[in-house]
């Protein structure tokens, strides 16, 4: 049921990031960055509801508080409910930064650079926003990991798994979908008044933008292949059926790498067949390091199950 939870949640991230980069293409003064969202949204909406009236302007102002106090109050929940660590007054500093933040948001005329202009700017200070609420996660997941039994650790590790199976995702219909919106805005401003012969190059876009998002996309497969893998470990880790997830997730990451690199190759060698129909060539030799490693960190994550299982035989034979 949780991995059907899961599957709903990252189906609905990918439409919401192509919906989002989609809208950021036609309507790029509202969405400028995703670094941005929803900070700049928040800005916008409490802005044209601070000037609507003067019930609308102390509307905004209350809305305006609850928003930026919401980490403040989260610490506060945690304090009755635990103790505290010292990572926790980030939350703190997250509201007093939100605070900040969005009230620049709601008055953008604030913003004054001599190096950047408001778009970067907004970008900046988006990303201090998200600097300090992901720092908090990190922190927090390191104190949990040092002081948790295996089972715990496990627990730890799915949560993890979910997360990064969000990363990718993101990559994938975020960062990646971006690119591809890009290249095609490129192609069409370099190349106004041939717009009928650039079918194959927007072909070849595609192209490019799967080979591109190929390595994470297999990645999440890989990720519910894992999630699988430590439910059967958490029931018994030296079960048949621990060792049969483990195989099977073996040979998973296998074909992952292999698809991973074949896709790539595919790709330069149809760019090359078909070089003189293109109006844009981009071709490089992807290396995607972070999909290599997390697929390498499951492989050896898999071979210690099958040791665990065949270490436990022996010992039960011996015994």
């Amino acid at each position: 049921m949780k991995q059907k939870i899961l599957i709903g949640f990252l189906c609905t991230e990918a439409a919401a990031c192509m919906l989002y980069h989609l809208l950021q293409a036609s309507y790029a003064e509202v969405f400028i960055s995703a670094l941005t969202f929803p900070f700049e949204q928040i800005g916008w909406g409490l802005r044209f509801l601070s000037l609507s009236s003067t019930v609308g302007n102390v509307a905004a102002i209350v809305v305006y508080m609850a928003v930026c106090l919401i980490p403040a109050a989260t610490l506060f929940l945690l304090w009755k409910k635990r103790k505290l660590y010292a990572e926790d007054a980030l939350l703190c500093l997250l509201s007093a930064v939100l605070f900040a933040v969005i009230y620049i948001m709601i008055n953008p005329g604030f913003i004054g650079s001599p190096l950047a202009g408001q778009p970067v700017m907004k970008a900046v200070l988006g990303g201090v926003v998200y600097s300090i609420f992901f720092g908090y996660i990190i922190l927090r997941m390191v104190h949990l990991f040092s002081a948790g039994s295996t089972d715990k650790l496990i627990s730890y590790m799915r949560i993890m798994l979910g997360l990064l199976s969000v990363l990718f995702v993101y990559i994938v219909f975020g960062s990646c979908f971006e690119s591809l919106l890009g290249s095609i805005k490129s192609l069409q401003a370099g190349n106004t008044g041939n717009e009928d012969i650039l079918g194959v190059s927007y072909a070849f876009l595609v192209l490019q933008y799967i080979a591109d998002a190929a390595p994470y996309a297999l990645n999440v497969f890989v990720v519910f292949s894992a999630l699988r893998l430590l439910s059967e470990m958490r029931a018994d880790r030296y079960s048949a059926a621990a060792l049969s997830a483990a195989e099977r997730m073996t040979h998973l990451c296998g074909g992952a790498l292999v698809a991973t690199v074949l896709v790539n190759i595919c790709f330069n060698v149809l760019q090359l067949l078909f070089i003189k129909s293109l109006m844009t060539i981009n071709t490089s030799i992807q290396i995607p390091v972070i999909p290599i490693a997390f697929v390498l960190s499951a492989l050896l994550l898999t071979r210690l199950a099958a040791e665990n299982k065949q270490l436990k035989d022996d010992n039960d034979m011996f015994i």
